[in-house]
């Protein structure tokens, strides 16, 4: 409807730049809905926007535009309001419309072409494969899944990627890690690095190891640790400790045999997550590995792009980036004094291989505590003369479980935390992924998990769910009855729905394709998750208050009408969250 209007003020306002030879640029026209419906539907403030730059009075230009406004059957009437706003009074018919656009386009209602093709990537979760999932990666799992779901729904081409960081420090330590396990499986009696990852996963993973390969890595623990610096607790570093000890891995094991053991934690890490994030309804259409990168030599090739523009400079043999060149509060290193590229090195290759791969928007999504490196890969995108306008990160703030009152503790090395397979396992999917989108994504979050397995009207999940449901028994005690319903045949008697009731759906569901679009353009599906809960309250409201099988077989036939429409939104609405519509509770 907001289109049509615009549409009617397009052709007026052609007249009236015509009529007194305005030659600027038009500003876009702002529809919005109203909130006082004495005021009418919808409202514009376009002839105020106007006063300005054609120096005529708001009223004016309203009273203008009015006279030149094409005829229309779904207006009514139109006003002038205060200093300029035009009112539209919508027609029953056009009100009533939207059920008949809901059951003809039925899961399209809703979709748009705004993004017109475009080809949007976008990345998030991206967890290092070091261990399992926690709920804290749960949100962001289910904001970018929604997201780009929201975009698809709005018409671009959405590419949804994971960026597997199978590279670097993290995943040697992990390699390590699990080795030393493995040491520990064979009987080797050492104490283990207190900056080792310590969860009972990295046992199972050795386990496997010694099953499949029996004691092709074991070596003694006397040889492992001979010449180790002391470990935190022995009044040493960790940090040493644990370098120190890869570095020993990588000699004692030599290349072939390290390879196996850090692609068994690896891919067995990887393996799980996949699963995981599958069975939480989110799919990705690549899996981007860190590693391609490093033996391609595309990391080496976006070092030596930065050298030759000038903007690495060499200090104390390590190579570093002059970030502060480009607002970031300091430079940042880029090869260390060994030679070996750091994670920023590996970052800057992939956002030049995603610019390179022709998007047209890339969004990336981290974590809250990821703030502080936006800055530095902007930079290295300007530094590459890439356009830093096509690049969008959003922050996801952290989760905080609460039973009741009762806060949930989170650790992450030393493996004691709550998986988001055990959440999921709770609460199920359905509430896992309506509850984390339920905020904006840059607001803390509390997730009461007493709240989200309740199966009440405080839950705003199972609210909306119920309300599908409810539709849906309707038809079933309708085909239990006998009855019969003819949909077409009901389109004839719309003019029934006159109950305020049945005008504030009727007006709901109209809102769908506006929020949809909205909360898509802006990434916040949080307005969808409100969207539902406002129409499920007012559909519940509706069948409180009216029986919709009644002996007026046309009224009976127009209100099913219109909740089998309810029915439809609800269900479309949920789909694009990855929730489900139950037809039963």
């Amino acid at each position: 409807m907001k289109n049509q209007l615009k549409n009617l003020l397009g052709q007026a306002l052609s007249s009236f730049t015509q009529k007194h030879a305005l030659e600027f640029d038009l500003p876009e026209i702002q529809i919005e809905r109203t909130k006082d419906k004495s005021h009418g539907d919808f409202a514009s403030n376009i002839a105020m926007m106007l006063a300005k730059p054609a120096k005529m009075n708001p009223r004016q230009i309203a009273t203008e535009i009015l006279e030149a406004l094409p005829e229309t059957d779904f207006v009514t009437n139109v006003e002038i309001a205060g200093p300029g706003f035009i009112n539209f009074f919508l027609s029953a018919e056009a009100n009533q419309q939207v059920i008949k656009d809901v059951l003809e386009l039925g899961e399209k209602f809703g979709l748009s072409q705004v993004g017109q093709g475009k080809k949007v990537q976008v990345e998030y979760v991206s967890a290092n494969p070091t261990g399992p999932l926690h709920v804290g990666h749960g949100r962001g799992a289910a904001y970018g899944s929604v997201v780009s779901s929201l975009l698809s729904a709005a018409g671009f081409d959405v590419h949804r990627e994971y960026y597997v960081n199978d590279a670097g420090r993290q995943m040697d330590i992990l390699a390590t890690s699990v080795w030393l396990r493995y040491l520990d499986e064979c009987g080797e009696v050492f104490t283990f690095p207190s900056n080792g990852y310590q969860g009972e996963y990295v046992r199972t993973i050795a386990a496997e190891l010694k099953t499949e390969y029996g004691n092709q890595f074991l070596l003694s623990a006397s040889q492992v640790f001979e010449d180790i610096p002391a470990d935190e607790p022995d009044g040493g570093d960790k940090e040493m400790h644990i370098d120190a000890l890869t570095n020993k891995a990588k000699s004692l094991l030599g290349e072939a045999n390290y390879r196996i053991v850090f692609d068994k934690g690896l891919n067995a890490i990887l393996n799980d997550i996949r699963d995981d994030l599958a069975e939480f309804g989110t799919e990705y259409d690549e899996w981007f590995s860190e590693r391609s990168l490093v033996e391609s030599g595309d990391v080496n090739k976006a070092v030596e792009m930065l050298k030759q523009a000038g903007h690495l400079y060499q200090d104390k043999g390590a190579w570093w980036f002059k970030s502060t060149d480009f607002g970031d509060e300091k430079d940042r290193v880029v090869v260390r004094d060994n030679g070996q590229a750091t994670y920023f090195a590996s970052d800057i290759a992939y956002h030049l291989n995603k610019y390179q791969r022709g998007f047209d928007r890339i969004i990336d999504i981290w974590g809250a505590d990821h703030h502080g490196y936006i800055p530095r890969v902007k930079a290295a995108v300007e530094s590459m003369q890439l356009d830093a306008d096509k690049l969008n990160v959003l922050l996801v703030q952290f989760a905080v479980l609460y039973r009741g009152t009762e806060k949930v503790g989170m650790s992450t090395r030393s493996g004691e935390f709550v998986t988001l397979r055990e959440l999921r396992n709770e609460v199920g999917k359905d509430a896992a992924r309506f509850f984390y989108v339920m905020r904006g994504a840059d607001q803390h979050m509390d997730f009461d998990l007493e709240l989200a397995k309740s199966q009440s009207n405080d839950n705003p999940v199972y609210y909306v769910q119920y309300a599908h449901a409810r539709v849906c028994s309707v038809f079933r005690q309708l085909a239990e009855r006998g009855h019969n319903w003819d949909a077409e045949a009901a389109k004839q008697h719309l003019a029934k729905l006159t109950e305020p009731h049945e005008e504030a759906l009727m007006s709901m569901l109209s809102r769908y394709p506006e929020i949809l679009e909205t909360a898509a353009l802006n990434h916040t599906p949080h307005l969808l998750a409100h969207y539902l809960t406002d129409l499920a309250r007012d559909f519940h409201t509706y069948y409180n208050a009216h029986q919709f099988i009644v002996d007026d077989m046309e009224l009976s036939q127009a209100r099913l009408l219109l909740v089998s429409a309810v029915r439809q939104v609800i269900k479309n609405a949920l789909s694009v969250m990855g929730v489900s519509a139950p037809e039963s509770m």
